[in-house]
């Protein structure tokens, strides 16, 4: 336990790291060559607009990365992030129906997602079901639950200030013309962005320099050997799904403040995103493996490649099929790096 916490890790930990480092390294090359490919291919792709575009339609795949990530470190998996994701949108909005403002109205969002997840986490731990099968129970739950409350149908006229963190920008500059509009001359950096990169910071630096973090990787490196440790495995098993569901709770916050509308219906086969995002990004599924700044390379790849896909005129079925084959690939690598 001591060397736990003073951050000393076994030779197998040593090489896991460097060899995540390795598989870093090669999505960030593949992002540039991307970006490249794109950018050569249509001269709009590099404008500071859509540059923009794509980081707004990272955020929400990198939010829910990040729990990911903290979940598949551990060696599980979280199929139910796209449904809680809605389910927290959908409580969010029928708070703000009922009265409440719409900041601790968004903190309930949050905090149902969290709950979301830490039943997760106890159906796990205490009634022993296998990562998959519990998640997908809570897929179908929280999804449920969603149409049910609404009716399947969207709620709207929730005021303008619940748009602000999706829509809002800092340092937005723009210059008064005389017509209806005025000109912008910068659109400012988006809200969404900086909040994942507070959050991935904070994520990070919770990974790397906190005891949990030591904790939630000696958990997927060797589980029996981590109890043995004097690591609290269920505990900390409970406190990575936790933070998965609290982070798709934010993520169905700022989605549905992007769209001013709760759609109940959002967030399907976001996980799936959420997955691919952290094992292009490094994360190994059989535990031990992982880190924030991959997964943010890897829902970066996945932004970018969606996006050029669209300015280039493929359609959404074969952008599917593009991103399969991209996970299947890192998964294979993945697999080739474990059996070294």
């Amino acid at each position: 336990m001591a060397d736990l916490d003073r951050g000393a890790e076994p030779a197998s930990w040593t090489f896991k790291l460097s060899a995540g480092s390795f598989h870093k390294l090669s999505a960030l090359l593949t992002l540039a060559l991307l970006i490249f490919a794109f950018s050569f291919g249509n001269a709009a792709f590099f404008s500071i607009n859509n540059g923009l575009t794509v980081l707004l339609q990272t955020s929400v795949i990198g939010l829910l990365g990040i729990g990911m990530t903290m979940v598949i470190i551990t060696g599980g998996i979280d199929l139910s992030v796209g449904s809680v994701l809605a389910l927290s949108g959908t409580i969010t909005g029928l708070s703000i129906k009922a009265g409440v403002p719409v900041g601790p109205a968004m903190a309930i969002g949050v905090m149902a997602g969290a709950a979301c997840g830490f039943i997760n986490g106890f159906v796990i731990t205490k009634m022993r079901i296998t990562p998959f099968v519990a998640t997908l129970g809570m897929m179908l739950i929280a999804r449920g639950v969603a149409l049910q409350l609404t009716g399947a149908a969207p709620i709207s006229r929730l005021g303008e200030s619940f748009g602000l963190l999706g829509n809002g920008s800092l340092f937005r500059i723009v210059e008064k013309t005389g017509g209806i509009f005025p000109k912008v001359v910068f659109p400012g950096i988006p809200y969404p962005v900086i909040l994942l990169a507070v959050v991935a910071l904070a994520a990070a630096y919770l990974l790397r320099r906190r005891q949990i973090g030591r904790h939630i990787y000696a958990t997927g490196s060797n589980e029996e050997a981590a109890r043995l440790s004097g690591v609290l495995v269920d505990r900390t098993k409970i406190f990575a799904y936790v933070l998965s569901g609290a982070l798709a709770g934010l993520a169905g916050n700022v989605l549905m403040s992007r769209l001013v509308t709760v759609q109940p219906n959002e967030g399907v086969m976001y996980e799936l995103d959420a997955i691919a995002a952290a094992v292009i990004g490094g994360a190994s599924l059989m535990g031990g493996v992982g880190n924030i700044s991959g997964t943010m390379i890897g829902a970066a790849i996945i932004g970018v490649l969606r996006n050029g896909l669209n300015m280039a005129g493929v359609s959404a079925f074969i952008q599917q099929i593009v991103i399969g084959v991209i996970v299947i690939l890192a998964v294979y690598v993945d697999q080739i790096r474990n059996r070294r």
